[in-house]
């Protein structure tokens, strides 16, 4: 994977409910999970996301994304949250090493 990002989860009850829907909201592209015993990796190349309403699918009708935080421990590149998804991307460089272009 040339350029892996996506979510560090804690362990869980829901992991796997968790892992499942985010693999159903990236259907074009390989979903690594990295088990590392007390968290889980789980990233994608370049682009991954995970959407509400699919996270309701797994995990019940009333289940909020804002909650998905408190399982997230870290995450790889650079993360966009809104009240429908959550996006984890890729950092563009266009400066030279080191510099984030904004």
């Amino acid at each position: 994977m040339k350029n892996p990002v996506g979510p560090v989860l804690r362990m869980g009850d829901q992991i796997e409910d968790v892992i499942a829907a985010i693999r159903d909201d990236n259907p074009n592209q390989e979903i690594a999970v990295i088990d590392r015993g007390s968290y889980v990796r789980v990233q994608g190349d370049g682009r991954v996301r995970v959407t509400q309403d699919t996270l309701r699918a797994y995990l019940g009708a009333d289940y909020e994304i804002r909650s998905f935080g408190t399982m997230m421990s870290s995450f790889a590149g650079r993360v966009i949250t809104t009240s429908e998804e959550i996006v984890w991307e890729k950092i563009k460089r266009d400066a030279p090493e080191g510099e984030l272009v904004r």
